[in-house]
């Protein structure tokens, strides 16, 4: 089934419990601080019945079955060809970012499916649920998300001893399913179908069985989950003064799993640290791939605003402000790049899926995210010093002030005054607004925090090549070189 945009919001009108600023939200799809990002995911839904969009979003199988080519498992380059192609086409036609609409979230179901043979290991219903929720995934079409961050509490101690609700944990097993009680952070939660709920990074000691250890489908309509939502940036100012924030602000939520019950079905592996550790070390495998791709999107968003407003003053002509867009330029090829050849060598999975090259792609990851901040700042020096203090837009259409607006802000016939002003208030929502601050963060710590890009890197850099090189060239001995490779395991 694809669904439509109204069936989305039917869905998620289902008396959820849901707070923001201290108010209980009655109507999800109504609040204003919510209504963009959630127009925009209905708008999605609805592009899979369009004939314009129809070829590039939706997959027809075998069987004449069709479903969001985006939630399709991958088995061949041009399957990751066509969903590149699926996700730029959706960002461009809603015009800007949004992040956790299931492209990148179904990755996260696909590293599980790579597990099977660990879930068999604990319970080979585990493997067969798994099974189904990635089939229910792509023909059921529900706004998949991902549950990852707990509150944590205390670091320097295990989970037992503190509260023990300040990871997500299991409180007791029932004939129906198992119960659990804790907390996530999760992003777009408030207006999704449904999670998947694993664990964060635990200090599991030695231990083989743990209540912590668990991973599930969690249906966000179930009666005993509240969403605790941050503020949203929509709303806060004008749409004209703020065009990103009141677009495309994907409101996150602290979840209080208050005693839910998760059925037995929906369980994809419990008690086991070992299938555990190895969905988070596993995690990212292919969601990287989507998530990478929006910061490629960025990074044209910045050099657009940056050359517009470079070329509406002749700036352009000079070296140093061409180095400065080449240097831009160098870091969205650089994204574009690795993204590329991660599928042109993209690697057949343990499960028997095609995924993107894990080195290729968690290096583009790292320079993705640890050199953003760097571009941000980049695109302000280009855009200039008036994104900072330039009023806002009541001030330019106000009787009194609106003939100096006018004047100050038009540089020629084709640079008016409007125009200016759009893109400035662009800029400025993009760089130095509250939102783009939220952004940055965002990706920077979204899938993991910097060390633990790094660390995805090292365990899958062909280290192996390297020393072969050098132990030849410097004609070192074979036990050197045994030696050597020992120290990747």
């Amino acid at each position: 089934m694809i669904r439509t945009g109204q069936q989305y919001l039917d869905s998620i009108r289902d008396g959820r419990r849901i707070w923001m600023n201290g108010e209980r939200v009655k109507d999800v799809t109504t609040h204003p601080m919510f209504r963009p990002i959630v127009s925009i995911r209905a708008r999605m839904y609805d592009m899979q019945h369009e004939a314009a969009f129809r070829d590039r979003l939706v997959y027809t199988d075998d069987k004449g079955d069709e479903s969001p080519l985006a939630l399709q498992l991958p088995h061949t380059q041009e399957d990751w060809k066509a969903k590149r192609i699926a996700t730029d086409t959706v960002l461009d036609e809603v015009g800007g970012i949004v992040t956790r609409v299931g492209d990148e979230t179904i990755g996260e179901m696909w590293s599980l499916y790579d597990g099977q043979d660990i879930l068999n290991e604990v319970n080979p219903q585990f493997a067969e649920n798994i099974r189904h929720h990635v089939h229910k995934a792509m023909y059921a079409d529900p706004f998949h998300v991902s549950a990852n961050t707990d509150p944590k509490g205390d670091r320097s101690k295990r989970p037992q001893d503190q509260d023990p609700d300040m990871l997500l944990h299991v409180v007791r097993e029932t004939d129906a399913g198992i119960i659990v009680r804790g907390a996530k952070y999760e992003t777009a939660a408030a207006y999704a179908n449904q999670a998947f709920t694993k664990p964060t990074i635990a200090n599991w000691g030695d231990a083989e069985l743990s209540d912590y250890a668990v991973g599930f489908i969690c249906d966000f309509s179930s009666p005993n989950l509240k969403f605790i939502c941050r503020t949203g940036f929509a709303g806060r100012a004008p749409i004209e003064d703020y065009p990103l924030s009141n677009r495309y602000d994907e409101v996150e939520a602290l979840v209080i799993f208050d005693d839910v019950l998760i059925p037995w079905e929906n369980v994809l592996f419990y008690r086991h640290t070992k299938a555990a550790t190895f969905i988070r070390a596993t995690l990212h495998r292919y969601s990287a791939f989507a998530f990478v791709q929006r910061n490629q999107k960025l990074a044209d968003m910045m050099i657009g605003a940056a050359l517009f407003n470079v070329r509406q003053t002749g700036l352009d002509r000079q070296q140093a402000v061409q180095e400065k867009l080449a240097t831009l330029a160098c870091y969205r090829e650089g994204i574009n790049a690795h993204l590329t050849a991660s599928i042109a060598m993209a690697e057949e999975s343990p499960g028997g899926l095609l995924m993107p090259n894990q080195s290729l792609l968690m290096a583009g990851r790292v320079l993705a995210c640890s050199r953003l901040h760097e571009m941000m700042h980049l695109t302000r020096e280009l855009c200039g010093g008036q994104i900072c203090v330039t009023p806002d837009v009541a001030t330019f259409r106000d009787p009194e002030t609106a003939p100096w607006m006018e004047k100050f802000y038009s540089i020629n016939e084709t640079w008016q005054a409007e125009d200016r002003r759009k893109l400035l208030a662009y800029a400025r929502d993009m760089l130095n607004s509250d939102y783009a601050g939220h952004r940055l963060t965002f990706q920077l710590f979204a899938q993991a925090p910097p060390f633990a890009h790094l660390a995805a890197v090292y365990r899958n850099f062909d280290w192996n090549g390297a020393l072969e090189f050098v132990q030849r060239s410097a004609g070192l001995s074979e036990g050197v070189l045994q030696q050597g490779k020992g120290g990747n395991k």
